[in-house]
């Protein structure tokens, strides 16, 4: 049925570009892309250098995710013409970071969202459809991860060492999502920029 049909489409898709990507030396890319918001530096610059500290191995850049990681099921480019169309007419808005948090199931640590969770909450319903909807395994909940897969036995003392970090950086706490970053992921989970949309600036509305 058409269904199929389109999967092979996609996965024919993928495999030339893979192909490509491996001749001219780049890291294969695979179906698998998200939304975010970079946040900025230096306090970006503080928490990329938090979690490698943590880590020892991050390499994503500091960012809160609109739209969790997701295959894509039709031509990426016309799913991001139909997102950058929707978030071109959207007001930026602004988020306060709260504190170091943990997930009970997945064990992440994370920077929990105090202000802006609504706003991030409706962008992502409003962006989890059509050709971008997944059904996601966890429920949207905004953060900025700290570390994740983490040894078991570790968790306590990278949690302890996590809120310590953050408690003690000299940093605002103050951030403005005004500008989101449609990427995608490689075989060595290594996630690339495509491309950005902004968002509608205070100054201009």
């Amino acid at each position: 049925d058409r269904a199929d049909s389109r999967y092979t489409e996609r996965r024919t898709e993928e495999q030339v570009q893979r192909s490509v990507d491996e001749a001219i030396g780049q890291e294969p890319r695979i179906n698998s892309y998200a939304l975010v918001s970079y946040l900025p530096d230096p306090l970006a610059a503080f928490l990329n250098r938090v979690r490698n500290g943590i880590t020892g191995d991050s390499v994503a850049r500091a960012h809160v995710t609109v739209l969790p990681p997701r295959p894509l099921w039709v031509d990426p480019e016309l799913v991001w013409d139909t997102t950058k169309s929707l978030l071109q007419e959207l007001p930026a808005f602004t988020v306060d970071l709260g504190e170091v948090e943990i997930f009970p199931r997945s064990q992440v640590i994370y920077i929990s969202i105090q202000s802006g969770v609504r706003e991030l909450v409706a962008l992502h319903k409003l962006l989890n459809a059509g050709g971008a909807a997944f059904e996601e395994p966890f429920i949207y909940h905004p953060h900025i991860t700290l570390a994740q897969d983490i040894d078991p036995a570790q968790v306590d003392a990278t949690f302890a060492q996590a809120a310590q970090l953050w408690k003690a950086h000299p940093y605002s706490r103050h951030h403005t999502i005004d500008r989101l970053t449609f990427v995608q992921n490689t075989l060595d989970n290594h996630w690339r920029d495509i491309d950005t949309v902004d968002l509608v600036s205070h100054a201009l509305r």
